[in-house]
């Protein structure tokens, strides 16, 4: 199986051979999959993952109210409403420019979809602020969008410059420099080791905050050369060096797993009997958050191991590749007295 071509983009502000030879080992390098990688994003435009499986687990087919708990580019949101006329979806998601962007791609829709500014891990306040009780289905998308990852000004990705910054909600909290700042090298290397799973945790937090301190670290290809000088540029596995450490400062800023465990724990209080959650996650921890909680209790996994994307969907959607979906139904507890909690 072949896919596109692998390039090489020297970081800016790096000498670059005439020959383009590298052997000297005097140039730093990003590597990219994407023949796009240059192109700026115009829009909010994101390839939904494993669109027709988690509308599939869904099965809005007959209407009903539904939760979008992470918006993003509205795909799901879009897939759900065009199912039935009589589905409707409320949509949460903490991104101006994502809500933004659907407000004018959805307005077909009308009144059917409703769209929220707040963390997916706030969903139970949210809907019993809107006078919602129960709902039916409730999907979950924890990837980061492709222009959240694509825009520079958005800091999540070493592949153009841009300010250390990574929060998804761009108007308040801590930018991964404030993060970098106020940890020692301790709690930097913790955060490493945990979120990115990266071995080599505590010499590039060490190499990390020598930059910081010495203020040279200002923009995204700034970190990376920090950690390039802790562990070289060498690929692991065909990962860039400075992947694993870019993930969990990301994770860090926006309280990813803690908002994941607030949103599975509130999952009884927010779908009907017989209603169906389906999370599609990105990483082990992640997924290992939401297989804890869909084995026993209230909540019945629908298939004991998650579902991957086809190979037609991970040619076409590289990012799909890591993408696990895991699916179950809340179901009734024998012993608990009526629900009543519908509006």
């Amino acid at each position: 199986m072949t896919g596109a071509p692998v390039k090489q983009l020297a970081l800016p502000g790096l000498d670059v051979p005439a020959d383009g030879d590298v052997a000297s080992g005097e140039v730093e390098w990003v590597w990219t999959d994407d023949p796009l990688e240059d192109a700026l994003p115009q829009e909010f435009e994101h390839t939904t993952v494993m669109l027709r499986e988690v509308c599939d687990a869904l099965a809005p087919d007959s209407g009903g109210l539904f939760v979008d708990a992470t918006l993003g580019g509205g795909g799901h949101t879009r897939a759900l409403l065009e199912r039935s006329p009589d589905v409707r979806v409320i949509a949460f998601d903490r991104d101006d420019v994502a809500l933004d962007a659907a407000r004018r791609s959805l307005a077909s829709f009308g009144d059917r979809v409703t769209l929220v500014k707040t963390t997916f891990g706030r969903v139970r306040e949210a809907l019993t602020e809107l006078g919602v009780g129960r709902v039916q289905g409730l999907c979950a998308d924890l990837g980061v969008s492709s222009p959240q990852l694509d825009e520079a000004a958005r800091g999540m990705s070493f592949r153009r410059e841009g300010p250390i910054d990574m929060r998804m909600d761009q108007t308040s909290g801590a930018t991964a420099l404030d993060v970098i700042a106020e940890l020692s090298d301790e709690e930097l290397a913790d955060v490493i080791f945990r979120y990115g799973d990266e071995r080599r945790s505590r010499r590039i937090a060490r190499s990390v905050k020598r930059a910081h301190d010495a203020g040279e670290l200002v923009t995204t290809l700034d970190l990376r050369r920090a950690i390039v000088r802790a562990v070289g540029p060498a690929r692991v596995g065909g990962v860039d060096p400075a992947t694993r450490t870019f993930q969990a400062l990301r994770i860090k800023v926006n309280e990813e797993l803690r908002e994941l465990e607030s949103l599975l724990a509130a999952l009884p209080d927010v779908l009907e009997i017989g209603g169906t959650a389906a999370v599609l996650s990105f990483h082990s921890h992640e997924d290992r958050l939401v297989k804890r909680a869909f084995i026993g209790g209230p909540l019945s996994a629908l298939t004991k191991r998650p579902s991957m994307a086809g190979d037609e969907e991970c040619l076409s959607n590289p990012r799909s590749r890591s993408a696990k979906l895991r699916a179950a139904r809340l179901v009734p507890d024998e012993g608990a007295p009526p629900d009543r909690s519908q509006p």
